[in-house]
């Protein structure tokens, strides 16, 4: 947990809650669909982000 990735469709870094849940600058939630993609919670809209693995690969 605490893991800061880069979100590429919004320009700037978002922060890992949970191993599935992170929050961007912005206060939305984004949920982890696999290590290169989040689904924004607020708008259903998929985004591509810098590597977020999981807890156990770190």
């Amino acid at each position: 947990m605490g893991k800061h990735f880069f979100d590429y469709d919004d320009g700037d870094f978002a922060y890992a809650i949970s191993d599935r849940m992170a929050i961007d600058s912005d206060g939305d939630l984004l949920m982890r669909m696999d290590d290169h993609m989040a689904m924004d919670m607020d708008s259903g809209e998929l985004h591509m982000i810098s590597d977020w693995s999981r807890e156990e690969e770190e």
